[in-house]
């Protein structure tokens, strides 16, 4: 099952997630810690930014870290490298059609069913590596929640630009309102859910800087390109869209944006 990433394999895009990793890491993985032992399936592992956290996190873990780009898997491996001592790693070149033979105590899909066409089939394809009675926990976004100041009509432009895009790609930007109810269809029980909520203003420059700047902004300028190339705008309002929404990071402007969390058990 393979997928058109939006966002593209490009250093910029290495640098996002690596800054959106370190900033919300208390945010997206409060409350996930796995029990020295066991068997962890991390599906869509990418550049490894969410792979140090769960090493760091769950310390004495075998984890098995998947993903569809080798290119990604090699900068995973050299990420790290430096966490590989908390934890065994194996690492698997493959997507959903071809994941490893094995059953695992607990799975970890964080920002992949967005970029998936069908992830109810998705989930129930990994349900199959999930022993019986294992979790699987899943973080996605909702660019629907994003809720800023100044408000802009050409900022909002961009926004649409990026949920298009990524719709165009077969996938969903606005995936984390439905994990619950994907869950739910996917056959797993005991379904919890909650919302993860990062808000920034000048009082919180770090978010200010690792969120609003350097994850959300820098993803919406991800698609710049596709977007102008496929007619979603042009290079002039492009230009105006991102200016305003620089706005939000500017002294007087906020920032407000909810992830999903939700947690299954087969």
């Amino acid at each position: 099952m393979g997928t058109d990433y939006v966002h593209g394999y490009t250093e910029s895009e290495t640098r996002r997630l690596s800054d959106q990793a370190g900033t919300l890491a208390g945010l997206l993985h409060g409350g996930t810690q796995y029990a020295p032992g066991s068997r962890v399936l991390e599906v869509g592992c990418g550049v490894g930014a969410q792979t140090v956290q769960l090493l760091t996190r769950s310390p004495g873990i075998t984890l098995t870290a998947v993903d569809i780009s080798e290119e990604s898997l090699a900068e995973a491996k050299r990420r790290v490298a430096g966490a590989a001592p908390y934890g065994q790693v194996e690492w698997h070149h493959g997507d959903l059609h071809d994941l490893p033979d094995a059953e695992f105590d607990h799975l970890f899909v964080c920002f992949v069913l967005e970029h998936l066409p069908d992830p109810v089939e998705a989930l129930q394809k990994l349900r199959e590596h999930l022993r019986p009675g294992g979790t699987i926990t899943v973080v996605e976004g909702d660019h629907g929640s994003a809720i800023y100041h100044p408000r802009s009509e050409d900022a909002q432009v961009v926004i649409e630009c990026l949920n298009r895009s990524q719709a165009d790609a077969g996938g969903d930007a606005l995936i984390g309102r439905r994990v619950q109810p994907l869950l739910t269809a996917a056959g797993f029980t005991a379904v919890v859910t909650e919302p993860r909520t990062v808000y920034a203003d000048e009082t919180l420059p770090h978010l200010v800087d690792g969120f609003t700047r350097k994850t959300f902004i820098a993803m919406v300028g991800s698609v710049r390109d596709r977007s102008i190339a496929t007619g979603l705008s042009t290079p002039d309002a492009w230009a105006r869209g991102i200016r305003d929404l620089e706005r939000t990071a500017e002294p007087g402007g906020t920032f407000h944006y909810t992830f999903f969390k939700g947690v299954g058990v087969r």
